[in-house]
């Protein structure tokens, strides 16, 4: 599974990226994490507003900070 944290670094944007490394280390196995704070490599995915996650290349949610345990939800329903 990819996943991709879109945010060009702000607090929120890097507050998301922790709390799905950390869901990810409870849901096991492999999975890539990655930052992506290029903008123009986020416009690539029509996103407005960020932090916006992204598993396997679909955006589950823009603009706000999940809880550990929305990231976990959405992680395993994928």
């Amino acid at each position: 599974m990819k996943i991709e944290i879109l945010g060009t670094g702000c607090a929120k944007c890097k507050a998301l990226e922790e709390v799905t490394k950390q869901a990810v280390a409870q849901l096991g196995g492999f999975h890539q994490v990655v930052k992506v704070d290029d903008i123009m490599e986020i416009m690539k995915y029509n996103v407005v507003s960020t932090p916006a996650l992204v598993v396997d290349g679909i955006v589950k949610s823009t603009g706000k900070l999940l809880s550990e345990t929305e990231v976990l939800e959405m992680l395993k329903a994928n």
